[in-house]
């Protein structure tokens, strides 16, 4: 990162930044992507396995993960204000925290998977399947949540590139496995949807793998000596980054969890249903990636210009962002329009999940386009440090305006499934509205406070 004078070198910059960031996060969630897909070509109850699964364990981490995602503003602000002797001692708390939290979820697991499953309306072969991938992504969630620390220790340096070819390395890794577990190749058991579990778990570890030599052999990473001193446990560190952590984990939880929630109310419909479902929000949380790389850009530039007390700055970085995910989101709307029979045929080869598929893919349009301001703008905030306020509204928006709205369409119109779609979209759009109304209010109050 470095100060510019220009919008233009903004825009220069933040795309700088960005595009690592987008092809990252696409790579990521690539891996859920192959999931789903190669799940569906075993089978609609591998599929079906596999989206439940997901659905309990996305919320799960991207909740908990995000509370690491404080190490961004905590270190951009840290080299903002040139305090860069302050950073290698917030990563290794970090690290510490991350192994913390990743024993919390397998001990947690292990005490209520079962009961959860058993609540749900499956068939034997669906909770098995969603069973058994859960234990096989299990082996992964310490490596994964270690590597989280250490990419947003990267990412906040502005070094968006290294984490990108970090994770391109990791996509053919995951797809061969995926490959060989699901459907049994070269001599690998035939685990169908499982098999999707552990090739995520053995992608997780790589990532870790690569990542650590990254940090310790090359530069700048290196000159931070992060791992030179195992300093001790600091509570008071720990409470810091909880400050920050918790309710942008809280936040992320709430808007994630509330997919999660309708894939879980979807079980009183029939397999094709849940297939069709999960397969829509497959992509289009594909699709979202855009917008919420476009979030982490702005953490890492607004936290940079906030820590160097150039708010003007800041402010234009927060503005640029919004536009720029508004126009992605249009493009994406069109091309999930026109491409809607191809997207569909990805996924399945039964006609009846085909035609589910399609229809929801024209709902998922709408909630494009809301989560195109709101995702940035949570960004922003995070860069300000600005994160209470956001959690609040989240939960409001999410889960008292868009859950109950989403029921009631599905429950007691002729909307059914799709119900729960109209809902997630209106729940979108509220928190956008709240969302930039505190955005201005926040950037009126620094310049206010520090004149």
């Amino acid at each position: 990162m470095y100060p510019t004078q220009s919008v233009r070198e903004k825009i220069k910059l933040l795309f700088i930044i960005l595009y690592p960031i987008l092809i990252t996060q696409v790579g990521l969630y690539s891996m859920n992507f192959v999931d789903t897909i190669m799940s569906g070509r075993a089978g609609a109850n591998d599929l079906a396995g596999v989206a439940i699964g997901s659905s309990l364990w996305v919320p799960v981490f991207t909740g908990l993960s995000g509370i690491l995602l404080a190490i961004t503003p905590i270190v951009s602000q840290y080299i903002g204000a040139k305090q860069q002797d302050r950073v290698s001692f917030s990563v290794l708390q970090g690290i510490y925290l991350s192994v913390v939290l990743s024993i919390l979820i397998l001990v947690a697991g292990s005490l209520i998977l079962n009961p959860v499953l058993q609540l749900m309306d499956l068939n034997d072969s669906v909770r098995r399947i969603a069973k058994e991938y859960l234990i096989g992504l299990s082996y992964g969630i310490i490596p994964l949540f270690i590597y989280s620390v250490l990419r947003s220790f990267i990412d906040a340096l502005g070094e968006t590139r290294t984490t990108m070819l970090i994770t391109l390395t990791s996509l053919p890794i995951n797809v061969f496995f995926n490959y060989v577990l699901i459907f049994g190749k070269f001599g690998f058991p035939e685990l169908g949807g499982v098999g999707a579990g552990y090739a995520s778990a053995i992608t997780y570890w790589f990532i870790l793998f690569i990542s650590l030599l990254v940090v310790l052999k090359v530069r700048p990473f290196r000159s931070y000596a992060i791992f030179k001193k195992l300093h001790a446990i600091s509570l008071s560190d720990w409470k810091e980054q909880l400050k920050i952590g918790v309710p942008i984990g809280f936040s992320i939880f709430f808007e994630v969890s509330i997919f999660a929630a309708v894939t879980l109310l979807m079980s009183m419909y029939t397999t094709e249903t849940i297939a069709a479902h999960q397969a829509a929000i497959n992509f289009a949380s594909l699709l979202y990636m855009i917008p919420l790389s476009i979030s982490m850009a702005l953490t890492i530039a607004v936290g940079f210009e906030v820590g160097g007390g150039r708010f003007h700055d800041a402010k234009q970085y927060s503005y640029l962002g919004i536009v720029v995910a508004v126009g992605m989101a249009l493009l994406s709307a069109l091309c999930l329009f026109i491409f809607n029979d191809a997207v569909a045929s990805w996924y399945t080869s039964n006609q009846t999940v085909f035609d589910l598929i399609k229809v929801f893919l024209i709902y998922a349009i709408f909630f494009q386009l809301s989560d195109a301001i709101a995702a940035p703008i949570q960004g922003a905030l995070r860069g300000y440090k600005d994160v209470n306020v956001t959690l609040v509204m989240s939960l409001i928006s999410y889960w008292i305006i868009g859950l109950p709205s989403g029921f009631l369409l599905a429950k007691y119109t002729v909307f059914g499934p799709y119900g729960y779609w109209v809902g997630l979209s209106t729940g979108l759009f509220v928190a956008a509205v709240t969302l930039f109304i505190r955005l201005r209010y926040v950037q009126r109050t620094y310049v206010l406070v520090n004149n």
